[in-house]
């Protein structure tokens, strides 16, 4: 059993940045597919990005490119979401999920057996 812990959300301007932090109760390296999600109220959890291996894939929901960063930190048995330029649609509670392996569909919740408790992550305009 994997459990997963976020932090690093908050209450953010527009066009500001946050890093979220998702640290795995065991060793990072017994997950070979890491994710954040994220779930507006009153709408489905969607992808935003996923990392594979030890790095070496990323990628990412169509509305983050060019501003979200997915990355692992393995000696630091940490995942991280830096988010730059954010904006008021990004508002939502952002979820850490993994899995021991990765078989496909990265951006399918149903790859993910393990979740966090998730985060608040708020912007105002």
């Amino acid at each position: 059993q994997v459990q997963l812990v976020e932090s690093g959300g908050g209450l953010v301007q527009a066009g500001g940045s946050l890093r979220l932090s998702c640290v795995p109760s065991g060793s990072i390296f017994s997950t070979n597919l890491m994710g954040w999600f994220r779930q507006a109220p009153g709408k489905e959890r969607e992808f935003v990005a996923a990392i594979t291996g030890i790095g070496t894939n990323t990628y990412y929901t169509d509305s983050v490119k060019g501003r979200f960063t997915i990355s692992r930190d393995n000696a630091r048995n940490t995942m991280y979401l830096h988010m730059n330029s954010l904006k008021p649609e990004d508002t939502a509670v952002y979820y850490c999920a993994a899995d021991r392996y990765y078989v496909g569909g990265f951006a399918s919740v149903r790859a993910y057996r393990y979740w966090g408790q998730g985060t608040q992550v708020t912007v105002s305009s």
